[in-house]
């Protein structure tokens, strides 16, 4: 069932989706080679608790940590380790709370030092990936719109993978609610895009073969032929003209460009 939202619980959603991009701005300051994804967790559930929510991953199906970190080759729900990150790799962090009972849910890839301009190509156009979904999810479209323009950028016109496995989905009251938004299909087909409908869409894109494949955790996703994957995740009101993009990028973006350590897509193709 669709849970369409009011537009007062649109902004208590608003609200969450800014503490998550907040936490992530967190990240993006103190990310850097040496340190640990367990050492982030803490920095993560801390900072979502001091500011008056709960880590809504923790726990949620027995999931035991407050963020998902990636690595590399780690798709999605990567389980937060001891093991130091390096210079030039990539993790993609995915948070989610709950504040006034109301989820937010988002994911930013940081490149940690320079993992080569084939990596952040992949980087950067999943990105735009990303915004070229969220420029179809507007009132009287289908959710296939969405899914074409997602795959249409990256797999057609890249000759990235796909992930068929995991997909976007409505937010709200619940983590995971009604529509499912995949990010590969056909335009014109699937619900019918509606004014109060809040979706998390999120391209995970591979930089080689689209297949994946759970380790034994239960939990950690990762590509079949062990290539970088890519996630970026925004969470979407629908209106009718313009998407509303709930959570906030630009104060990442800033924390990372100001961070020595972290390389952006933008400066690697400046050079």
């Amino acid at each position: 069932m669709i849970h369409y939202k009011t537009p007062a619980e649109i902004e208590l959603m608003r609200d969450s989706a800014l503490l998550v991009s907040k936490t992530l701005t967190e990240v993006a300051k103190v990310l850097q080679p040496g340190m640990t994804t367990l050492q982030l967790d803490k920095l993560i559930a801390d900072f979502i608790r001091d500011n008056g929510a709960i880590p809504s991953f923790l726990n949620y199906r027995g999931y035991p940590f407050a963020s998902c970190t990636s690595v590399n080759d780690v798709v999605v729900h990567g389980f937060p380790n001891g093991q130091a990150l390096r210079e030039g790799d990539i993790v993609s962090i995915d948070i989610g709370v709950i504040k006034k009972g109301y989820h937010g849910d988002h994911a930013y890839t940081f490149a940690i030092g320079d993992p080569g301009p084939e990596i952040m190509q992949l980087i950067r156009v999943t990105k735009e990936s990303l915004y070229k979904g969220i420029e179809k999810a507007v009132a009287g479209g289908r959710v296939g719109d969405i899914s074409y323009a997602i795959q249409e950028h990256t797999e057609k016109k890249y000759g990235y993978g796909v992930v068929r496995e995991l997909v976007g989905h409505g937010l709200g009251r619940h983590l995971h609610e009604d529509p499912q938004v995949p990010n590969y299909g056909r335009r014109g087909t699937g619900g019918k895009l509606k004014e109060g409908l809040v979706l998390a869409i999120e391209p995970m894109i591979n930089l080689g073969r689209r297949e994946v494949y759970t380790e034994s955790d239960g939990w950690t996703v990762r590509t079949f032929d062990h290539r970088p994957s890519v996630h970026f995740e925004h969470d979407v009101a629908i209106r009718k003209n313009k998407a509303d993009i709930l959570s906030d990028y630009s104060i990442i973006e800033a924390a990372e460009k100001a961070n020595p350590y972290l390389v952006t897509g933008e400066s690697v193709l400046s050079q």
